[in-house]
Order: C-alpha cells, then sequence, then structure tokens
C-alpha cells in the first residue's frame, strides 16, 4: 500500500504531502486516508483554477485585438460601446502605446524574439 508523508500546521490541517520522507514531515498516511484524497483534489481543483485564470488572461488580448481590428475596419467605433469598456479600452490602448518600444522585442505570439 501507497504511504504519503506528511506535515501539519499548528491546527492539524495538512500543510504539505510527498511521496518520500522530507525535513520536518510528522507523520505517514495511507494513500487511501481521507485526508490524503481530499488533500489532493483540492490541488486538482487549484491547478484547474489557475489554467482558467491564464486562459482568462489570453482570452482578454484575443478581445483587445479583435475590438482593436473592428474599429480600425469600421466595424465598430468606440462610441458604440458603454462608457465603461471606453475608459478600459482607452486605457488599454494608452498603455500598449506606451510600451510600442517593445513591438521589436516581443512578436505576435508573445513570445521573446531575438534581436
Amino acid at each position: 500500500m501507497t504511504i504519503f508523508y506528511v506535515q501539519r500546521d499548528a491546527n492539524r490541517h495538512l500543510q504539505r504531502v510527498e511521496v518520500a520522507p522530507f525535513e520536518g514531515m510528522s507523520e505517514t498516511l495511507p494513500a487511501d486516508a481521507q485526508e490524503i484524497q481530499a488533500w489532493f483534489a483540492n490541488q486538482d481543483v487549484e491547478s484547474s483554477l489557475l489554467q482558467l485564470k491564464q486562459s482568462d488572461l489570453d482570452m482578454i488580448r484575443v478581445l483587445d485585438d479583435l475590438v482593436q481590428v473592428l474599429m480600425n475596419k469600421g466595424v465598430l467605433r468606440i462610441t458604440d460601446l458603454p462608457a465603461a469598456a471606453q475608459s478600459k479600452l482607452l486605457s488599454r490602448t494608452q498603455a500598449r502605446v506606451a510600451l510600442g518600444g517593445l513591438n521589436r522585442l516581443i512578436d505576435d505570439d508573445d513570445e521573446v524574439g531575438v534581436i
């Protein structure tokens, strides 16, 4: 049976779980222990939330670029949008213009280019 090496905090909550012994560990628990199952379920949820958050940031860039393309083609005017959206778009545009000197360093895929 697989065992995990654990460290608990002052309230006896799991603070760290490892497959090998480590300095500061306080006990071992079997893989089928409810606390171990809950620990790994929570880790999976946290990982999924981080992935979703990164995806949200990526989508913000896509939507920002889409709005810019639509405005450049005359399909959309900034005044067609609510005031709060106008303000946010103008703020982002100003920030991107301020960083315009970095365009030579960053390509369209947001990867660092070679100079």
